[in-house]
Protein backbone atom coordinates (compact mmCIF):
# COMPACT_ATOMS: atom_id res chain seq x y z
CA UNK A 1 0.00 0.00 0.00
CA UNK A 2 0.94 3.33 -1.18
CA UNK A 3 2.52 5.72 1.58
CA UNK A 4 -0.05 8.46 0.66
CA UNK A 5 -2.85 5.33 1.18
CA UNK A 6 -1.80 4.52 4.59
CA UNK A 7 -1.35 8.12 5.74
CA UNK A 8 -4.86 8.76 5.05
CA UNK A 9 -5.90 5.23 7.13
CA UNK A 10 -3.94 6.47 10.04
CA UNK A 11 -5.31 10.33 9.76
CA UNK A 12 -9.20 8.76 9.38
CA UNK A 13 -8.28 6.34 12.27
CA UNK A 14 -7.14 8.72 14.52
CA UNK A 15 -10.27 11.34 13.99
CA UNK A 16 -12.58 8.75 14.59
CA UNK A 17 -10.91 8.29 17.75
CA UNK A 18 -10.66 11.81 18.54
CA UNK A 19 -13.95 12.52 18.11
CA UNK A 20 -15.01 9.81 20.19
CA UNK A 21 -12.69 11.08 23.18
CA UNK A 22 -14.54 14.58 22.40
CA UNK A 23 -17.67 12.95 22.66
CA UNK A 24 -17.45 13.03 26.42
CA UNK A 25 -15.91 16.70 26.60
CA UNK A 26 -16.82 18.31 30.19
CA UNK A 27 -14.27 21.69 29.80
CA UNK A 28 -16.40 24.43 30.07
CA UNK A 29 -20.67 24.44 31.55
CA UNK A 30 -21.96 23.69 28.55
CA UNK A 31 -21.20 20.18 29.14
CA UNK A 32 -24.39 20.39 31.46
CA UNK A 33 -26.87 21.56 29.15
CA UNK A 34 -26.40 19.80 25.65
CA UNK A 35 -27.79 16.84 24.56
CA UNK A 36 -24.64 15.82 22.52
CA UNK A 37 -21.97 17.00 21.17
CA UNK A 38 -21.46 17.90 17.79
CA UNK A 39 -18.00 16.50 16.30
CA UNK A 40 -18.00 17.09 12.78
CA UNK A 41 -19.10 14.96 9.77
CA UNK A 42 -17.51 14.73 6.22
CA UNK A 43 -14.51 13.35 4.47
CA UNK A 44 -11.62 12.72 7.12
CA UNK A 45 -9.10 13.56 4.26
CA UNK A 46 -10.92 16.98 2.78
CA UNK A 47 -9.17 19.27 1.04
CA UNK A 48 -11.85 21.88 1.62
CA UNK A 49 -13.58 22.10 5.36
CA UNK A 50 -15.92 24.29 6.70
CA UNK A 51 -15.99 26.12 9.81
CA UNK A 52 -19.12 27.32 11.34
CA UNK A 53 -19.87 29.21 14.57
CA UNK A 54 -22.23 26.45 16.97
CA UNK A 55 -24.51 23.72 16.98
CA UNK A 56 -28.45 24.75 17.02
CA UNK A 57 -31.59 22.46 18.11
CA UNK A 58 -30.98 20.34 15.31
CA UNK A 59 -27.65 19.69 15.14
CA UNK A 60 -28.39 19.45 19.31
CA UNK A 61 -30.23 16.74 18.55
CA UNK A 62 -28.86 14.80 15.81
CA UNK A 63 -25.64 15.41 16.37
CA UNK A 64 -24.42 16.27 13.04
CA UNK A 65 -23.50 20.26 11.64
CA UNK A 66 -25.30 22.15 9.60
CA UNK A 67 -28.97 19.89 9.41
CA UNK A 68 -31.33 22.98 9.66
CA UNK A 69 -32.34 25.35 7.62
CA UNK A 70 -28.78 26.78 7.26
CA UNK A 71 -27.13 23.35 6.59
CA UNK A 72 -30.06 23.21 3.83
CA UNK A 73 -28.45 26.16 1.84
CA UNK A 74 -25.08 25.07 2.38
CA UNK A 75 -25.68 21.56 0.68
CA UNK A 76 -27.19 23.69 -2.20
CA UNK A 77 -24.43 26.05 -2.38
CA UNK A 78 -21.96 23.09 -2.80
CA UNK A 79 -23.80 21.95 -5.53
CA UNK A 80 -23.74 24.75 -7.05
CA UNK A 81 -19.70 24.18 -7.31
CA UNK A 82 -20.27 20.38 -8.01
CA UNK A 83 -19.30 19.19 -4.41
CA UNK A 84 -21.69 17.13 -1.58
CA UNK A 85 -20.90 17.45 1.33
CA UNK A 86 -19.45 14.14 1.50
CA UNK A 87 -16.61 15.49 -0.20
CA UNK A 88 -15.90 18.29 2.38
CA UNK A 89 -15.35 18.61 6.19
CA UNK A 90 -17.93 20.54 8.34
CA UNK A 91 -17.84 21.09 11.87
CA UNK A 92 -18.24 24.45 13.83
CA UNK A 93 -15.75 26.89 16.22
CA UNK A 94 -17.89 24.78 19.32
CA UNK A 95 -19.27 21.44 19.66
CA UNK A 96 -21.43 22.16 22.07
CA UNK A 97 -25.25 24.12 21.84
CA UNK A 98 -25.03 27.16 23.74
CA UNK A 99 -28.42 27.37 26.15
CA UNK A 100 -30.91 29.84 24.59
CA UNK A 101 -29.30 29.85 20.92
CA UNK A 102 -27.06 32.56 21.94
CA UNK A 103 -23.62 33.76 20.67
CA UNK A 104 -20.30 31.69 22.01
CA UNK A 105 -19.10 33.17 25.02
CA UNK A 106 -15.19 33.89 24.70
CA UNK A 107 -14.39 31.34 28.01
CA UNK A 108 -16.26 28.57 25.83
CA UNK A 109 -14.18 29.55 22.75
CA UNK A 110 -11.19 29.04 24.28
CA UNK A 111 -12.39 25.61 25.82
CA UNK A 112 -13.16 24.44 22.72
CA UNK A 113 -10.80 25.86 20.31
CA UNK A 114 -8.05 23.03 20.73
CA UNK A 115 -10.39 20.52 19.24
CA UNK A 116 -11.20 22.35 16.46
CA UNK A 117 -7.04 23.02 15.52
CA UNK A 118 -6.82 19.21 16.38
CA UNK A 119 -9.22 18.29 13.60
CA UNK A 120 -7.40 20.42 11.21
CA UNK A 121 -4.05 18.65 11.68
CA UNK A 122 -5.75 15.40 11.59
CA UNK A 123 -7.54 16.69 8.27
CA UNK A 124 -4.72 18.46 6.91
CA UNK A 125 -6.87 20.42 4.17
CA UNK A 126 -5.99 22.95 1.76
CA UNK A 127 -8.34 25.66 2.01
CA UNK A 128 -10.64 26.29 5.43
CA UNK A 129 -13.58 27.93 5.00
CA UNK A 130 -14.92 29.97 7.98
CA UNK A 131 -18.65 30.59 8.12
CA UNK A 132 -19.18 33.84 10.14
CA UNK A 133 -17.37 36.07 12.40
CA UNK A 134 -16.35 33.60 15.32
CA UNK A 135 -14.69 30.87 13.07
CA UNK A 136 -13.23 33.63 11.20
CA UNK A 137 -12.02 35.62 13.64
CA UNK A 138 -10.22 32.61 15.74
CA UNK A 139 -8.51 31.24 13.04
CA UNK A 140 -7.07 34.61 11.57
CA UNK A 141 -6.28 35.54 14.66
CA UNK A 142 -7.70 39.46 13.86
CA UNK A 143 -10.63 41.34 14.73
CA UNK A 144 -12.09 42.29 11.16
CA UNK A 145 -15.51 41.07 11.01
CA UNK A 146 -16.90 39.03 8.32
CA UNK A 147 -18.64 41.60 6.40
CA UNK A 148 -14.82 43.38 5.60
CA UNK A 149 -12.87 40.26 4.68
CA UNK A 150 -15.50 37.98 2.82
CA UNK A 151 -14.27 37.04 -0.19
CA UNK A 152 -10.26 37.49 0.84
CA UNK A 153 -8.57 34.28 0.96
CA UNK A 154 -5.10 34.60 2.85
CA UNK A 155 -2.12 32.32 3.94
CA UNK A 156 -2.48 31.05 7.41
CA UNK A 157 -0.61 28.28 9.72
CA UNK A 158 -3.35 25.65 11.58
CA UNK A 159 -2.60 22.56 12.33
CA UNK A 160 0.55 22.77 11.57
CA UNK A 161 0.46 23.25 7.80
CA UNK A 162 -0.07 25.69 5.75
CA UNK A 163 -3.44 26.14 4.71
CA UNK A 164 -5.64 28.95 2.70
CA UNK A 165 -8.20 30.69 5.12
CA UNK A 166 -11.02 31.62 3.29
CA UNK A 167 -13.88 33.82 5.07
CA UNK A 168 -17.71 33.55 3.84
CA UNK A 169 -20.50 34.45 5.60
CA UNK A 170 -22.76 31.79 7.42
CA UNK A 171 -25.56 30.81 5.34
CA UNK A 172 -27.92 31.63 7.99
CA UNK A 173 -27.27 35.41 6.62
CA UNK A 174 -29.19 34.83 3.37
CA UNK A 175 -32.06 33.32 5.47
CA UNK A 176 -32.90 36.77 6.78
CA UNK A 177 -31.73 39.29 4.33
CA UNK A 178 -32.37 37.23 0.54
CA UNK A 179 -29.43 39.59 -1.08
CA UNK A 180 -27.00 37.85 1.05
CA UNK A 181 -27.29 35.01 -1.47
CA UNK A 182 -26.08 36.59 -4.14
CA UNK A 183 -22.71 37.57 -2.14
CA UNK A 184 -23.00 33.95 -0.97
CA UNK A 185 -23.18 32.20 -4.40
CA UNK A 186 -20.34 34.33 -5.38
CA UNK A 187 -17.87 34.01 -2.71
CA UNK A 188 -18.55 30.17 -3.17
CA UNK A 189 -18.03 30.25 -7.11
CA UNK A 190 -14.38 30.83 -5.71
CA UNK A 191 -13.91 27.55 -4.27
CA UNK A 192 -12.63 26.05 -7.17
CA UNK A 193 -9.85 28.14 -7.94
CA UNK A 194 -8.75 28.08 -4.20
CA UNK A 195 -8.59 24.52 -4.24
CA UNK A 196 -7.00 23.91 -7.83
CA UNK A 197 -3.75 26.17 -6.96
CA UNK A 198 -0.77 24.67 -6.75
CA UNK A 199 0.74 24.46 -3.22
CA UNK A 200 4.25 25.68 -3.97
CA UNK A 201 2.89 28.98 -5.25
CA UNK A 202 1.80 31.61 -2.90
CA UNK A 203 -1.82 33.13 -3.23
CA UNK A 204 -1.75 36.62 -5.18
CA UNK A 205 -3.74 39.45 -3.44
CA UNK A 206 -7.47 39.21 -3.85
CA UNK A 207 -9.24 42.38 -5.03
CA UNK A 208 -11.46 43.81 -2.65
CA UNK A 209 -14.69 42.19 -2.25
CA UNK A 210 -18.08 43.96 -3.46
CA UNK A 211 -19.84 45.66 -0.40
CA UNK A 212 -22.11 43.38 1.20
CA UNK A 213 -25.41 44.69 3.04
CA UNK A 214 -25.31 43.69 6.08
CA UNK A 215 -27.07 40.57 7.60
CA UNK A 216 -29.64 40.68 10.36
CA UNK A 217 -28.52 39.14 13.37
CA UNK A 218 -29.91 35.72 13.62
CA UNK A 219 -29.39 33.09 16.74
CA UNK A 220 -27.31 30.74 15.91
CA UNK A 221 -29.60 27.67 17.54
CA UNK A 222 -32.19 27.71 15.20
CA UNK A 223 -30.35 26.36 12.04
Amino acid sequence: MAAAAIDALNGTAALAAFGEAVAGCTRCPLAATWTQVVFGAGSPTADLMFVGEAPGFHEDKQGLPFVGAAGQLLSKLLAGIGLTRDDVYICNTLKCRPPGNRDPLPEEIAACESHLFRQIELIRPRVVATLGNFATKLLSGKPDGITRVHGREQEVSLGGSRVLLYPIFHPAAALYTPRMLDVLEADFKRLPELLGREDAQPPPAAPPPEPAPEPAAVQLGLF
